[in-house]
């Protein structure tokens, strides 16, 4: 059987026969110096780090809210959603809008990150489960270690780290404790 236009999931199907499990792709980007990984199914586009609108009173990771085509798409800081700590915005950050779902609904959500570097097909075989202590973000934040190369890339848990629910509670916390403050 001979293909005309081989496609990157013809060689996908080939990598599954080879290794003996399914072999799926991967966007991978770094935060700080970590190199993270979410699926590429979860992915819309990547954008340059731009005309973002900050929204006051709210946690440090949510950066502001940026118009794409018409649409309110909020913008989180990876770091500082992991570490606390704000990233600050390189020639190389960009911004990476995500599907997660909620419910029955689909939500696009931005994540800042350092840089983009590439899309990766990584077997299951070749992904270990989260380790369960020295990771320096949540454990429920990773879905596995990919093994890539030699070395380890975080494969993210894309639903429990823009969990819709968790962040609108931590933005009414923020909320509290500002008006509480101006109270003061």
């Amino acid at each position: 059987m001979h293909q005309s236009n081989p496609s990157p999931r013809g060689a996908g199907a080939a990598a599954q026969l080879r290794q003996g499990g399914d072999t799926h792709q991967y966007l991978t980007f770094t935060v700080g110096s970590e190199m993270f990984a979410v699926g590429i199914l979860n992915v819309k586009e990547i954008i340059e780090y731009d005309n973002l609108t900050e929204i006051p009173m709210m946690p440090s990771f949510i950066r502001g809210v940026i118009n794409l085509r018409g649409a309110v798409v909020p913008v989180i800081d990876l770091g500082a959603r992991f570490s606390g700590k704000v990233s600050a915005v390189q020639r190389r950050t960009c911004i990476v809008i995500v599907e997660v779902q909620q419910d029955d609904e689909k939500h696009d959500i931005g994540i800042m990150v350092d840089a983009v570097s590439e899309v990766l097909e990584i077997p299951d075989t070749e992904i270990e489960p989260a380790p369960s202590f020295g990771a320096r973000i949540r454990a429920d934040f990773i879905a596995g270690m990919g093994k890539v190369a030699g070395k380890f890339v975080i494969i993210l848990a894309i639903q429990r780290v823009l969990s819709v629910d968790e962040m609108a509670v931590l933005a009414q916390i923020g909320q509290g404790q500002a008006e509480s403050a101006d109270r003061a």
